[in-house]
């Protein structure tokens, strides 16, 4: 049996004091929910962040966790934190991870060749983006099984990202982040719980890219504000239960539209992939 909150949400935001993170985290405090946020390293940015978002407000509205998500007894700290702090989990942006920088400065100019990668910045994109998520989602879903309501939204990368020339393996753990998704939605189904990914919808200018100001750009040229996360991302947070195993891209969000016409356009066509021979 689902039982939506009456209360504002409790969402836990991995990566939540820069770029994406910051902008959705954002949106939901503004939205009047609660939110935790978490950075791999303490930082000025996650405690202003943290700061602004309490300013004047007589109960705190965010509280920052310094957490490895590809560390298991992070993630369990994370999820136990925000049970303290909030009295119940509702839901999870699985936003965390890191990028080509761990292979090359220069990948969104000059192809980075998975044989000349180093494997140790190799296995730390991939124990971020894969192990990363999974394990949040495990020491978070369990409650909100619980409970008979919550959400996961996984933040992922546009599909040719996923197979671009130098982008690996930043582009295959994305694609590996939906297809658990999809596993996950289906194991979910029923339970109140959904999973959906929400994407930019091309390079979006974070710091997961080299350079700065007008030296900064994507593979393709273009630059998507991460602003354009905010309103399908709060909307993801209160849709109902029948939203599961979706994929949204932020770029096609219209806000002018009511939200539920701007996700129908934003939503991704449904494919079945190759069978296996």
């Amino acid at each position: 049996m689902s039982t939506l909150p009456s209360h504002s949400l409790n969402v836990i935001v991995t990566g939540g004091g820069r770029g994406l993170g910051w902008e959705m985290a954002d949106a939901l405090v503004a939205a009047g929910h609660r939110v935790l946020v978490t950075g791999a390293r303490a930082s000025d940015e996650l405690a202003a962040a943290c700061a602004a978002w309490n300013l004047g407000r007589s109960t705190p509205r965010a509280v920052a966790e310094v957490a490895d998500v590809a560390n298991w007894d992070d993630c369990q700290r994370v999820a136990q934190r925000c049970l303290s702090e909030f009295g119940r989990i509702d839901a999870l942006v699985n936003n965390a991870g890191r990028g080509m920088l761990e292979i090359s400065e220069t990948f969104n100019t000059e192809p980075a060749l998975f044989w000349q990668a180093d494997p140790q910045g190799f296995a730390n994109i991939l124990q971020a983006n894969v192990q990363g998520a999974f394990l949040m989602a495990r020491a978070c879903v369990p409650h909100m099984v619980a409970q008979g309501w919550g959400r996961v939204v996984n933040i992922s990368t546009s599909q040719v990202t996923m197979v671009r020339t130098g982008y690996c393996p930043y582009g295959p753990s994305k694609a590996a982040l939906e297809a658990m998704s999809v596993i996950w939605a289906k194991d979910l189904a029923g339970s109140g719980v959904s999973v959906n990914v929400l994407l930019p919808g091309g390079a979006a200018d974070t710091k997961l890219l080299p350079g700065s100001g007008s030296g900064r750009r994507g593979a393709d040229g273009n630059l998507l504000s991460p602003a354009l996360m905010r309103a399908p991302l709060v909307w993801l947070m209160q849709a109902p239960d029948e939203i599961n195993g979706k994929r949204y891209v932020a770029r096609l969000w219209n806000t002018d539209l009511p939200p539920h016409e701007a996700a129908a356009l934003a939503q991704s066509e449904p494919h079945e992939l190759p069978a296996i021979m």
